[in-house]
């Protein structure tokens, strides 16, 4: 019996580091490994912040893809001075998380192909959600046409980074 507890506790700790590790590793690299646009509105930024959280979604699922992305993001634009933003990246990369990592737990097939399919479903939420958004905060239907580019390329390249790497990583993630 008491190892049960122990094995209980331990899963559960193991859970919580890794789910705050995620959010912390999104956080920075949102934060630090940018570009600001110098488009429409408020521009845009193209970051790496969607490389850890691809990661979480592919190795350890739906849950921790929509954590790391909920509040890694979500706490980058408290941080970062676009605070307005935050509710709606709760909810926008939250989803982009959840949805990746759904789709990597569910599908099955060769795995490049599934992460390439998460991703493209990311991409999709990402465009819309923020679209959708950024017509909220603009009261502009046209302006937010502008940041879809920026989008595209952010989740484009965290898609290249991940998907050959989350195939070797899955590998050694079964093993802990």
């Amino acid at each position: 019996m008491y190892t049960s507890s122990l094995s209980k506790e331990t899963t559960k700790t193991k859970v919580l580091v890794i789910n705050a590790l995620f959010v912390a590793l999104t956080l920075v690299a949102t934060m630090f490994i940018n570009i600001k646009l110098p488009i429409m509105g408020n521009g845009g930024l193209i970051h790496l912040g969607n490389v850890p959280l691809f990661l979480a979604a592919f190795l350890y699922g739906r849950k921790t893809g929509a954590i790391a992305g909920a509040f890694g993001m979500g706490l980058f634009d408290v941080l970062s001075g676009w605070a307005i933003w935050s509710p709606f990246t709760f909810v926008i990369v939250g989803a982009m998380g959840f949805v990746a990592g759904l789709i990597a737990e569910k599908v099955p097939g060769k795995r490049i192909v599934v992460f390439a399919l998460a991703v493209a479903a990311a991409l999709v939420i990402k465009i819309v959600g923020y679209y959708f958004a950024e017509v909220i905060l603009y009261g502009n239907w046209i302006q937010p046409f502008g940041s879809i580019p920026g989008n595209v390329l952010q989740v484009v390249v965290a898609g290249i980074i991940v998907a050959p790497l989350a195939g070797r990583l899955s590998k050694r993630t079964r093993q802990l």
